[in-house]
């Protein structure tokens, strides 16, 4: 090819590679994320209310956590902005959902700014038509007249059923305000949530959206725990402090381990602790267990925390215990097991926990949920759901009639362990009951406390029938400490005497005298 055509080729390839960049970067990109079915669907419920009422209306949208939340609001957000030709303000409680907020509004093509503590003014905010803000950062802003927002016609709150977003109504009378929830029953008992929001529109439940393919399917496993020494606080849920004292001590630590060893070895668990002493003795726990085991709280650095969450997604079967941090604004789709090592009032949070691992990834349909508090006793099982209308319309009807603690107990059927009911092989029968055996003596008008006697002398002789020795005799009956307690317990029951120094005082009565039984016996 001579110089000039080649000259000539050169340049056709160069235009003609111009002109076919020009044509790419002509196509619109898509923008957002496409909506399923069900999103739509509540979305074009909520622009009805838009366009059906006054702009100072109250709305509240609830759909379970993995529903896309995120995703709807930000989208109701970008066509709000279209049609409405106003500003949209966005609140959490959390600057990791603030960042997540932001990038997802970013996606959806609308223009947004967060701000947070080094934000003092908004000079540049005809710029944005959307703003990102944590609740105490734009209360304290808004407190200085020198800070203003201009033309907001909708605030989204995210996680509405948390309180401290009240105290800003006051600066947004005049818009429509979007509460966003997967719990529309509000932290404080005294402040319900119809008392601020004029109507709820509920989305899919977590059934349908588990039928679907949306949510993963959940195993839950119960194992009975006496929360007799848990003390309520002002907030309605049990304290800190009374958690601690119940689930550091070696018994519950011990039974954390057996239920993980049992029904979660080797799966990626996340722990839920009340408190951090806890969740400390957790990690202690697991780590001589030998096991892959961090523990967060959020005492620990930005850095740090970044770490081991970083750490938690790449480790196959990575135990991640915590306190409350990881409730909200957490998405590892990786977690196979959930355990709630505590107990809650709160149907929010009982909720929020099980969530965590409730997300959908290729290979993973279903999930295993450990409690260790009675939670699916007072609450039901998280995929069965809860009538939300009735809840957010007569709350206090909700709350009053949580099944107690003392009739969950109740319930309880004692069940000796496996590895403990090797050591007592040569026994045929080892229950006893005790409310037939109370009819009975009852019947014949007998002491009551003939039904105790007649349950030590059974113990006695399933432990001497299974011993040769009599340390080997005080060895097994240590091992029925369990089985004790479970018939102390309905004994009271049956004699309408449960207080807990009666309990206390007749178990040890009842040791007493199986001990003497059985040196008598051998």
């Amino acid at each position: 090819m001579h110089g000039s055509g080649f000259i000539k080729f050169i340049l056709f390839i160069k235009i003609f590679k111009q002109l076919e960049t020009e044509k790419i970067e002509s196509v619109p990109k898509e923008i957002g994320k496409k909506l399923y079915d069900y999103q739509e669907a509540d979305l074009n419920k909520i622009f009805e209310r838009f366009h059906g009422s006054e702009t100072n209306f109250n709305l509240l949208y609830q759909l379970p956590t993995g529903g896309g939340k995120t995703v709807i609001f930000s989208e109701i957000a970008r066509r709000y902005i279209v049609e409405m030709e106003k500003k949209v303000l966005i609140l959490t409680h959390r600057i990791e959902l603030c960042n997540q907020t932001s990038n997802m509004l970013s996606e959806f093509g609308v223009t947004n700014k967060i701000i947070n503590s080094q934000i003092k003014e908004l000079p540049d905010q005809d710029e944005y038509t959307c703003f990102v803000a944590m609740v105490e950062t734009l209360n304290n802003r808004l407190q200085d007249e020198m800070f203003k927002m201009d033309q907001i016609g909708l605030v989204i709150i995210d996680e509405a059923h948390y309180n401290s977003f009240r105290k800003l109504f006051k600066f947004f009378k005049e818009c429509f305000i979007l509460g966003v929830t997967a719990t529309p029953l509000s932290s404080n008992r005294k402040l319900p949530m119809n008392k601020i929001y004029e109507d709820l529109i509920v989305g899919s439940n977590i059934s349908d959206l588990i039928e679907k393919g949306f949510l993963a399917k959940a195993t839950t496993y119960t194992y009975d725990v006496r929360l007799g020494s848990l003390k309520v606080g002002i907030n309605g849920d049990y304290t800190v402090k009374s958690s601690e004292e119940l689930y550091s001590n070696a018994k519950m630590q011990n039974k954390l381990l057996y239920a993980y060893e049992q029904r979660a070895k080797g799966k990626k668990t996340l722990i839920f602790n009340a408190g951090i002493a806890t969740s400390q003795q957790v990690y202690y726990t697991f780590k001589d267990a030998k096991y892959p085991v961090r523990h967060l709280d959020s005492t620990a650095p930005k850095a740090k925390r970044k770490e081991i969450l970083e750490w938690f997604k790449k480790t196959p079967g990575a135990i991640l215990t915590s306190v409350g941090i990881l409730t909200t604004g957490f998405d590892e789709p990786t977690i196979q097991t959930i355990i709630l090592n505590r107990a809650t009032r709160s149907v929010s949070l009982y909720y929020q926990m099980i969530g965590r691992g409730s997300r959908v990834i290729p290979g993973k349909t279903t999930f295993d949920v450990i409690d260790l508090g009675n939670n699916a006793a007072r609450f039901g099982f998280w995929a069965s759901g809860l009538e939300w209308q009735k809840i957010f319309r007569s709350p206090d009807h909700f709350l009053d009639n949580l099944i107690s603690d003392e009739d969950i107990e109740r319930n309880f059927r004692y069940q000796m362990p496996a590895e403990v009911r090797v050591l007592f092989s040569k026994t045929k029968e080892l229950s006893f009951d005790i409310e037939e055996a109370h009819k009975k003596i009852i019947s014949t008008g007998e002491k009551t406390a003939t039904v105790l006697h007649n349950s030590a002398t059974q113990h006695a002789n399933m432990v001497v029938e299974n011993s040769e020795s009599l340390a080997e005799a005080l060895g097994l009956i240590r091992l029925l400490d369990d089985s004790i307690e479970d018939r102390v317990r309905r004994y009271c029951y049956c004699i309408c005497n449960s207080t807990k120094n009666y309990r206390a005082w007749a178990q040890d009565e009842y040791k007493r005298k199986l001990k003497n039984m059985v040196s008598n016996m051998m």
